[in-house]
């Protein structure tokens, strides 16, 4: 094998496994074998019959999937605990959102830092203007100049239920039947692949 063949190879590698690690977050415990996750479900009793349910998303992780994950979790728990349905007694959903600035990479990897203040410069035919010149020290926009602005939102959704025996009350919105919800979000949850 070549050198280049080689570093193919593990370029190739490297990718597969970075490529591995970007996925949403799944339906797990924010804890997992003692240790914290990078998102998942958590709860918290607060009386016998009622619980503050959360679940945190990764930068993947869409407003609508944390928002139905927080739910199959409120389910789950009120059928674990034998109760029939659960009622919403207050929720929220924040999103924390990070802006990252980055200037033309095309123009970094060439002209970047490496150089000091050398920067390339041009000089144009401006059509009825004459010649001109450009460069990124004597102002006006071009590629050197342009800004790659990104946001990246991460959602976590909390809700305090409160869960009941018998048969949920028809006229109330904010009622739910838990063995109704799993049956309905269960097919849509995605679990964390298991570990070789």
């Amino acid at each position: 094998m070549s050198k280049r063949s080689g570093l193919l190879a593990g370029s190739m590698l490297a990718l597969a496994m970075l490529s591995g690690c970007a996925t949403a977050t799944p339906y797990q415990p924010n804890i997992a074998a003692g240790r914290p996750a990078p998102g998942g479900f958590s709860e918290q009793r607060i009386e016998p019959d009622r619980f503050r349910v959360s679940f945190a998303g990764n930068s993947l992780t869409s407003r609508e999937t944390v928002e139905s994950y927080l739910l199959y979790r409120a389910a789950e728990l009120t059928a674990a605990q034998g109760f029939d349905w659960f009622t919403i007694a207050d929720r929220q959903t924040d999103r924390k959102a990070r802006a990252y600035v980055q200037t033309d990479p095309f123009y970094n990897s060439w002209y970047g830092s490496h150089f000091g203040h050398f920067a390339p410069s041009w000089r144009y035919y401006g059509h009825g203007h004459g010649w001109n010149s450009w460069g990124p020290h004597l102002g006006g926009s071009f590629f050197g100049n342009r800004l790659d602005v990104r946001t990246i939102d991460k959602f976590e959704a909390t809700a305090e239920i409160v869960m009941r025996r018998g048969a949920k009350p028809a006229e109330d919105p904010a009622a739910f039947d838990a063995r109704a919800v799993l049956e309905s979000l269960g097919p849509r949850i995605q679990r964390p692949a298991p570990r070789a």
